[in-house]
């Protein structure tokens, strides 16, 4: 196996990872990044990105990640295609204890900080046409894409507040908003079930799943079911959002950081630290609120700040010593 050392490791890409890569590059800490299974992120498979600061006109998913790229190369990123399959983090780090990644069970790194950016991935319904019409008229975020549906009729899968509270934000600009929950009950808090149920154009289809989404280029409807009475219907819709919740990609790193029921990392307030010194958390893989590329990209340039003024805290240390 081989080996090697750094300054400052980065696991992931996407806004958070690119923009901790930009940060940190221009801080002369050398970072090396490795872009993990989906390189650039959740937004590759998004078409319109209309509310990213600096594209008056909007800009593809994949044209801003590769900007995002080609901008943390230009400062010196050693950006590598490849998966961390395995880490061991030192609770007491120092030089001659660094932390310590695998990279696809062949290459093993060792680095004095360690900034996480291995975001969280949709959970899907699982059809068919789910997929062949993502970015086209199929989402699983409503403040992303919801400004594309204005005046139009749209439909959003989900019981739990979040799918409450995307409703309630379609609802303010959509025509009409059908919420569709497979039981007899929200999961939602009362506040927000009492929030969508007095919106005068949601309407809440219980005992309801969806059996396909229909179209051919873009979404012209969806075929649903009654779970109890078996009689199926078409909801003419143009839209069809998914909002059954997200997994944040942080399973390697469990043994050793502090997560959340649901597995996203914890941090400290107003900063990106983990319970192991050196170790940085930014973007969806520990924000389980907001979910934004340009509220991921703020947390990337933190956890490159704190991971600078770590190094320099660790600097002064070793001198003291010596």
């Amino acid at each position: 196996m081989t080996s090697e050392h750094v300054k400052c490791l980065i696991i992931g890409s996407g806004p958070a990872g690119y923009t901790a890569a930009i940060y940190a590059s221009r801080a002369n800490m050398k970072p090396v990044l490795y872009q993990g299974a989906q390189p650039g992120g959740q937004l590759t498979i998004t078409t319109e990105v209309d509310n990213f600061p600096g594209y008056p006109d909007g800009v593809n998913g994949p044209q801003m990640m590769q900007d995002l790229e080609n901008q943390a190369r230009r400062f010196g990123t050693d950006v590598r295609y490849g998966m961390v399959t395995k880490v061991e983090f030192s609770d007491q780090p120092g030089r001659d204890r660094p932390h310590r990644a695998i990279v696809d069970d062949s290459h093993e790194i060792t680095a004095d900080t360690v900034i996480i950016s291995t975001g969280a991935s949709a959970k899907w319904l699982g059809l068919p046409s789910e997929m062949r019409l993502n970015g086209r008229g199929v989402s699983a975020c409503a403040v992303c894409d919801g400004f594309f549906f204005r005046g139009q009729d749209v439909a959003i899968v989900g019981a739990g507040d979040t799918a409450a509270e995307e409703a309630s934000y379609l609802a303010n600009l959509c025509r009409k908003v059908y919420m569709l929950v497979r039981r007899g009950e929200m999961r939602a808090s009362k506040f927000m079930q009492q929030r969508v149920q007095t919106a005068p154009n949601i309407e809440i289809l219980y005992y309801t799943e969806t059996l396909e989404i229909l179209g051919d280029e873009e979404v012209t409807g969806a075929r649903v079911r009654h779970v109890e009475t078996g009689e199926e219907s078409i909801l003419d819709v143009t839209g069809f959002f998914v909002a059954i919740g997200h997994k944040p990609n942080t399973d390697i790193f469990r043994d050793y950081l502090d997560m959340d029921d649901h597995g996203y990392i914890l941090t400290e307030k107003g900063s990106t630290r983990t319970n192991i010194p050196g170790v940085f958390a930014c973007g969806d893989a520990q924000d389980n609120i907001y979910r934004q590329a340009i509220t991921a990209a703020g947390t990337g340039c933190m956890a490159a700040l704190d991971a600078e003024r770590y190094l320099v805290t660790l600097e002064v240390q070793e001198q003291l010593v010596h």
